[in-house]
């Protein structure tokens, strides 16, 4: 398949950029205070971690109570998921808040409730007050195009404008930074991560790039001390703003073609983003994934095994095998629909862990968890001190929004719904689904996401959805692109390798289809499960209503 159409990272800034990824604030109104502020991490009972102090230089970390004004910041794109987070958390830092986008999200509605203007549609207008003043900067969605007319009337009035990955480099400056990044699992691995370190008492402060129902903000958490966790993603390169104390990769895989030329070029990102490690920082890695290994030097040692070093920082392997610094043994499911293993240390049994959460996907997110709470504490056996409240808030973690999300049970039908779009993702849901559901029928309704995906992964989708029962394909969500590649859902629909399937084109048309299945025999037991990162989420939710209606 020719994917000239597919631009690299660098052309695509070149592109679609006609402003810069960082401008300096101008001297009328400067965001960054020439005051240095220190920031002394508080110590939680369950969880010791080392008394650090720091130098705090940019005013983004300063709380609301020490700000020496309130600077208005605004965000073009801001109904999405990573740029609503970040106008959410400079509410709680105490600026002042609009942002735009083209559709009203569920996101803008909580920014609204919080204080902020948000407005439907981008206009130079959103960007003026009565009394003449303009924003102090624009942080813009990696979504937003070049040409857009709030970019272009802020450079023409000297307004700084910030792409998102250089606006993080600011806010994250000061913090000891815990980065987790890669190609899929990286939101649950750092929703866990941020719940676990929250609720075992550290005052951390968290920007998560989807609704994560047991924080209080969904997507943020606004704290005191110096620890940050970021969901770091790689696209539009947006990553590289950041230079993470630890940082976390849990696999590498050619996910976004619209931005990377080949799987090459999304290592060439990564190996750039690990470079970013502050020196003495520490790499938390699935030793698992043989492209995320590929990312750091080997060292052979006689007969062992290879060993993965850095002289610039320290790193610690995860995953199922054996060879891993901590790995899992004896992954079974449980009584909750989730997963018990034991947790090993380098080969030496620590703990009896049990998780919510099916899927071996999320034993793997766990792992980076463990690890991760580890490289923070001051000692090993400060951390062993902390495992019993460590395994229990990992058993009470509950999950992120549209990742294996239970939308609701109808009879003998019950309807799930997952942000899967990569087949890697499909298979690895798919997966967990047979776990819990194991003799149940698994009919699987996916709506494939941009043309350039499908393009060039349309063998690997093929074959992704063995362990579904019956599988039901869309139009495909087209999202930012034009269909250069003459691609369609029926294209996929006849080439799945497996379960039968078919092409129902729009998603009315699969929730009629739907609700006349599951009618002819409502107590039949049958899993319904919406794959996707479009608006097919909407599928489940709508079902559940109608059925609700007929059956109840």
């Amino acid at each position: 398949m020719e994917l000239s159409a597919i631009m690299s990272p660098a052309n695509y800034l070149e592109k679609n950029s006609s402003y810069s990824q960082a401008i300096n604030l101008t001297n009328r109104r400067q965001i960054v205070h020439s005051s240095k502020l220190k920031y002394v991490r508080t110590t939680s009972p369950s969880l010791k971690l080392p008394p650090v102090t720091t130098d705090c230089d940019n005013a983004e970390v300063i709380g609301a109570r020490e700000r020496r004004g309130k600077e208005w910041i605004h965000f073009v794109g801001v109904g999405g998921c990573g740029l609503s987070a970040l106008a959410m958390l400079a509410l709680k830092q105490g600026y002042e808040v609009s942002g735009s986008d083209m559709m009203w999200s569920d996101a803008m509605d909580a920014l609204r409730e919080a204080g902020a203007r948000v407005y439907i549609g981008h206009s130079e207008l959103n960007l003026r007050k009565n009394n003449g003043l303009v924003p102090d900067a624009l942080i813009v969605s990696s979504a937003i195009r070049g040409g857009n007319v709030e970019i272009l009337h802020a450079e023409s009035v000297g307004i700084p404008v910030y792409k998102r990955g250089a606006w993080l480099g600011r806010i994250t400056k000061g913090y000891n930074l815990i980065a987790v990044s890669g190609s899929h699992g990286k939101t649950t691995t750092a929703s866990m991560l941020a719940y676990v370190l929250d609720a075992m008492g550290d005052d951390l402060t968290a920007v998560i790039g989807a609704r994560v129902p047991q924080l209080a903000e969904r997507n943020i958490i606004f704290g005191t001390g110096c620890n940050f966790v970021l969901e770091a993603d790689e696209y539009d390169s947006c990553f590289l703003g950041v230079t993470p104390q630890i940082a976390v990769v849990t696999n590498v895989d050619w996910e976004h073609v619209d931005m990377f030329q080949d799987e090459e070029a999304v290592k060439t990102i990564f190996r750039k983003f690990i470079g970013q490690i502050r020196a003495g920082g520490h790499l938390i890695l699935c030793g698992d994934s043989p492209v995320a290994c590929s990312l750091v030097n080997k060292m052979g040692s006689g007969s062992a095994l290879p060993v993965l070093r850095n002289d610039a920082f320290q790193i610690s392997t995860y995953g199922i095998s054996s060879c891993n610094d901590w790995h899992a043994l004896s992954i079974s499911p449980n009584s909750c629909g989730g997963s018990d293993y034991q947790l090993l240390h380098k080969g030496h049994h620590i703990a009896d862990i049990s998780l919510q959460m099916p899927g071996v996907h999320n034993v793997l997110n766990s792992l980076a968890v463990i690890a991760t709470i580890n490289a923070l504490s001051t000692d090993e056996k400060n951390f062993l001190s902390s495992i019993a409240s460590l395994k229990l808030r990992l058993q009470n973690f509950e999950g992120v929004s549209r990742r294996f999300e239970r939308i609701g049970t109808v009879r003998g039908c019950h309807i799930y719904d997952d942000y899967a779009h990569h087949p890697t993702e499909i298979q690895a849901t798919l997966q967990a689904a047979r776990q819990r559901f194991t003799f149940q029928e698994l009919v699987v309704i996916f709506q494939p996401h941009t043309y350039s995906r499908l393009a060039a992964l349309k063998d690997d989708f093929a074959i992704a959805f063995t362990n579904a029962d019956r599988v039901v394909i869309t139009e495909i969500y087209e999202a930012r692109e034009t269909n250069l590649w003459k691609i369609n859902g029926h294209d996929l629909a006849a080439s799945i390798v497996g379960p039968p399937s078919e092409f129902v084109p729009s998603l009315i048309q699969v929730l009629e289809m739907l609700v006349v299945h599951i009618s002819k025999d409502p107590d039949h037991e049958t899993v319904i499960m919406t794959l996707g990162a479009g608006d097919i989420t909407s599928v489940g939710r709508k079902l559940l209503i109608e059925l609700q209606h007929r059956l109840l």
